[in-house]
């Protein structure tokens, strides 16, 4: 099947990831266009992926089947009643990665019965291993909604949630969660260091240990728990510094923390719908 023509309204660097994504998958770099009003991000994103650019929203969804409404949540308001009344002549559909913008919100800027879906990457997308949420609204038929996957798919993993809230657990979860394993990195190199180990020795080790425990956890298909129990030896080191996370109640503080998460990505999209 020939792939849909795909505008981008933002050219910033989720933007520019996705293109890339889709590029590397086969897509056709004529039928994606990119309206960007910076200069400069527009000349690198047309001189890195050959694709179609300018600074007028309208012309490049002109001809667009998947608007993707690549803009800060802030700003998302204004481009999406910008956009209404060409919506109302050419239907598209409208596929938003703004964080935290609710789809009836969405729905009533565009002018009421657009098909959107909204979704959550996260910023490993920027390296095409991101986990991205994605939910539609009744107007959004079975073949958009594979354009919409095929889409963030090229980024990462994809999953569809059917209640719209649970979008808020989602942002507080995959959302936020490389910032929760960036400081649990930044820790133990820390903690290298104190013991002895150089910085550099200390970073490289963290990291490929991060890494390995992610891929371990990916290839197998027992969970995390049984995959600590099998590297926990009983009197061993691993089980001794277990019990000291433990004692310091390190999964109660995960759940404060995501319940933080969750409070606040509910109170942000109320605020930019009320706005």
């Amino acid at each position: 099947m020939q792939n849909p023509t795909i505008a981008f309204i933002g050219g910033g660097n989720m933007a520019a990831s996705l293109i890339g994504g889709l590029i590397a998958d086969g897509w056709n770099a004529e039928r994606i266009h990119v309206a960007e009003p910076n200069d400069a991000q527009r000349e690198r994103v047309r001189s890195r992926y050959a694709v179609q650019t300018g600074s007028d929203n309208h012309a490049a969804i002109a001809d667009a089947e998947v608007i993707v409404l690549a803009v800060k949540p802030q700003l998302i308001k204004a481009v999406a009643e910008q956009l209404a009344a060409d919506l109302a002549r050419r239907p598209s559909l409208i596929l938003s990665i703004a964080a935290g913008v609710r789809e009836p919100d969405l729905r009533r800027w565009l002018g009421g019965d657009a098909a959107v879906v909204r979704t959550m990457p996260n910023t490993p997308a920027l390296v095409q291993s991101g986990a991205t949420v994605l939910f539609a609204n009744a107007h959004v038929s079975a073949l958009q909604r594979d354009m919409a996957e095929s889409v963030m798919r090229a980024v990462g993993l994809t999953l569809w949630v059917e209640d719209e809230t649970l979008m808020d657990a989602v942002t507080a979860l995959s959302g936020s969660g490389p910032a929760y394993f960036f400081l649990l990195m930044e820790a133990l190199e820390e903690a290298g260091r104190h013991l002895g180990l150089a910085p550099q020795q200390a970073r490289l080790l963290t990291i490929q240990t991060a890494l390995g425990a992610a891929k371990m956890a990916i290839e197998s298909s027992d969970g995390p728990a049984e995959l600590r129990q099998r590297v926990t030896s009983p009197g061993g080191t691993t089980e001794r510094a277990l019990a000291v996370l433990e004692q310091g109640n390190l999964r109660g503080l995960i759940q404060t923390a995501l319940d933080a998460a969750h409070t606040r990505s509910a109170e942000l999209a109320t605020m930019l719908g009320d706005k």
